[in-house]
């Protein structure tokens, strides 16, 4: 791990892969952090972060903007002289993710969406689940039912999934919600000309598949594939399934 000074704070990466690979961008949801990608084994130059508030990354007081989570990932992209790189955005990561696409085309040749939207709820649900992040903090039961779906209790991602909420700091958790609660991509997402693939799980109980097919048909020339009893965080439950579709996409782009 490797924590990047920038100007204003020090984010946490690492970079893999042969220095000569196709560069591949991994970018987490809200309270989680790069552990997210473990099982992935992939033939790129594979960069992980934690975001702002998430991992061993600095935590600013919150609330933190949408823009400036997206110009995080945009300096560290520029810092390791990544460019023309696939850039795959889990949950509210997804959101980071497609405004680098619409901001950076120059960065971004391509985009992988899974368990992701355009946008997270109206800003009243926001409002009142941030109310009760700053009172009570996460339910981190709800949490991983949510996350990892209707056999949770029993699934093997429970463990690494709830080491890893329980180490996100009260910051991230409140500050990456207030940047989700009032950001709405679509109409810029619909802008986009490039290729795309959204991953759904078949039992996504955080963003229903319907919502990500809407996603995808959003996106000229995007495909849509859905992975059979995939949960919210497939790289975690279905890790070889999830592995098989990316590596199926960098393939046919041409990126591997």
């Amino acid at each position: 791990m490797t924590l990047v000074w920038l100007e204003d704070l020090r984010l946490n990466a690492t970079l893999t892969g042969p220095p000569d690979a196709p560069p591949l961008v991994l970018i987490h949801g809200l309270g989680l952090d790069l552990r997210l990608w473990d099982a992935l084994q992939l033939p790129t130059r594979t960069l992980r972060l934690d975001l702002r508030g998430h991992g061993a990354s600095d935590s600013p007081p919150p609330p933190y903007a949408m823009g400036t989570l997206i110009r995080d990932g945009e300096r560290l992209m520029t810092h390791f002289g990544l460019k023309d790189a696939v850039v795959l955005g889990a949950g509210e990561g997804g959101l980071i993710a497609q405004g680098l696409a619409v901001k950076r085309l120059d960065l971004v040749r391509a985009l992988v969406l899974t368990g992701s939207a355009t946008r997270f709820a109206n800003p009243s649900v926001w409002e009142t689940r941030l109310s009760r992040l700053a009172a009570e903090g996460p339910d981190l039961d709800a949490e991983c039912a949510t996350l990892l779906g209707p056999r949770w209790r029993t699934s093997p991602a429970l463990g690494p999934l709830r080491a890893m909420l329980s180490e996100t700091r009260p910051e991230g958790w409140q500050g990456l919600a207030a940047a989700t609660a009032t950001a709405d991509f679509y109409q810029t997402t619909a802008t986009l000309r490039l290729p795309t693939l959204v991953l759904a799980g078949a039992d996504d109980r955080k963003t229903p598949p319907d919502l990500q097919r809407e996603l995808a048909d959003l996106i000229a020339g995007s495909t849509f594939q859905l992975l059979r009893g995939g949960s919210h965080l497939s790289m975690l439950t279905h890790a070889d399934a999830f592995t098989q579709a990316l590596t199926d996409f960098l393939t046919r782009i041409a990126h591997v």
